[in-house]
């Protein structure tokens, strides 16, 4: 591996790529620049596109507020060279090769930042006005549909069915959900805390069909499993991602029952010199004491600079974030913070009919997540609480109108405001 000394004698690699060009790809490139990294840095994207933002691709773009979402960033001012329309196809540890679309790309430290792919619905390729909600090209092919307030169905009442739900209400259409399971978000949240949510939907104006199977899509109708018909000129579906890593199979890099890069707590894979971050990896929390596989956009945001700290050599960086999203649906703001498998309590804070209210999940009588709706002062208490481990007072923490920071354990110092 060809390195270069800096001036406080540590040794750097020379070329560094980040395949994928995505919010932890781009966050990656500039984090190396930002850190003193002076090697070369490639950023390769699979898209043509200027790489772009993907949350507003659900709300302005999507409503034509905004022709794209591009990140501000001035890479030929940075000195990153972007490769753009050039889709990574395998990686050649032994040789440091990435193989992509237009040719070999030699490296000296590899950055995977591939995200996810969205789950398709089986038996719907190729059928007219069948779509999927991840990529600027799926956006702009939604917005007209939106435009002439079609009958939409969507399928899958999860975190993106729910926010295209939303902006195509705002546009006018007439919208129906159908969800597998018996509540939205089942896949996140548990029976109790989700299932309040359904009745979002209604206030919307939008149909949720919960315990309702797609048995086919045909052009103009999806077709439940019970023989219902539903009109449709257009059909999202949202029922899920994977990690978009199918291209390293045969690479020999350590990958998870769900096909996400194994990277340990610096986010290096099995492969040394190659690292992996955002929703395409898998990292070892000690906090949570089980691995996580973080699809959101925060993840993206922080595991980059622990990236660019151990390619830069200068500290020993570990990644051990409480984790953290959001979802703008309904009128609603909603957040939630940290982790609440394994959690052995949990408090509601107001009223789930009401505008705002939260949830707060506790471990051994410590705070280890959070979901708060319309409640933002409790999400930014809760983080600074969840990363502290501080212990709480749990018939404290019931009442809604104390702030989070005063239901600490007795003899325990409440977090700063």
């Amino acid at each position: 591996m060809s390195e270069q000394t800096q001036e406080n004698g540590t040794a750097q690699p020379r070329r560094v790529v980040v395949a994928g060009a995505g919010m932890a790809g781009v966050q990656t490139a500039v984090a190396l620049r930002e850190q003193g990294f002076t090697g070369t840095v490639t950023l390769i994207g699979a898209e043509p596109h200027q790489p772009y933002d993907r949350p507003p691709l659900s709300k302005a773009v999507l409503l034509g507020k905004a022709e794209d979402s591009a990140f501000d960033v001035d890479f030929e001012a940075l000195g990153i060279e972007l490769q753009l329309g050039r889709e990574a196809l395998g990686v050649r540890l032994d040789a440091h090769v990435l193989d992509t679309s237009a040719g070999p790309v030699p490296y000296d430290v590899l950055v995977l930042a591939t995200g996810a792919e969205p789950l398709r619905l089986p038996g719907a390729e190729g059928v007219p006005g069948v779509h999927l909600l991840r990529t600027l090209d799926d956006a702009e092919r939604l917005r007209p549909v939106l435009a002439r307030q079609h009958d939409i169905v969507v399928v899958g009442a999860g975190w993106i069915g729910a926010e295209f739900a939303t902006a195509a209400r705002e546009a006018g259409c007439t919208v129906t959900v159908v969800e597998a399971a018996d509540r939205p978000l089942a896949g996140a949240l548990p029976a109790g805390v989700a299932a309040p949510m359904a009745g979002w939907y209604a206030d919307a104006g939008a149909e949720l069909r919960t315990h309702a199977r797609v048995d086919r899509v045909e052009p103009g109708a999806v077709v439940l499993d019970d023989g219902t018909r539903l009109p449709a000129d257009a059909v999202v579906v949202g029922i899920g991602a994977r990690p978009a890593t199918s291209w390293l199979t045969a690479s020999g890099l350590a990958l998870g029952d769900q096909g996400e890069v194994l990277a340990d707590d610096h986010l290096r894979t099995s492969a040394a010199d190659v690292y992996a971050v955002g929703d395409c990896a898998s990292f070892p929390s000690a906090r949570y004491g089980r691995r996580l596989l973080v699809h959101h956009w925060d993840n993206a945001l922080q595991g980059p600079r622990t990236v660019a700290a151990n390619v830069v050599g200068e500290t020993s960086a570990v990644y051990d974030p409480v984790p953290y999203f959001w979802s703008e649906q309904f009128g609603r703001f909603v957040q939630y913070a940290g982790d609440h498998e394994g959690a052995d309590t949990a408090v509601r804070r107001g009223d789930p009919d009401g505008p705002a209210w939260s949830v707060c999940w506790l471990r051994e009588g410590r705070l280890v997540a959070l979901l708060a709706v319309g409640r933002p002062r409790d999400l930014a208490q809760g983080r600074r609480l969840i990363e502290a481990g501080t212990p709480m007072d749990a018939a404290l923490l019931a009442d809604p109108a104390r702030p989070l920071k005063a239901a600490t354990a007795p003899g325990d110092a409440p977090a700063s405001a």
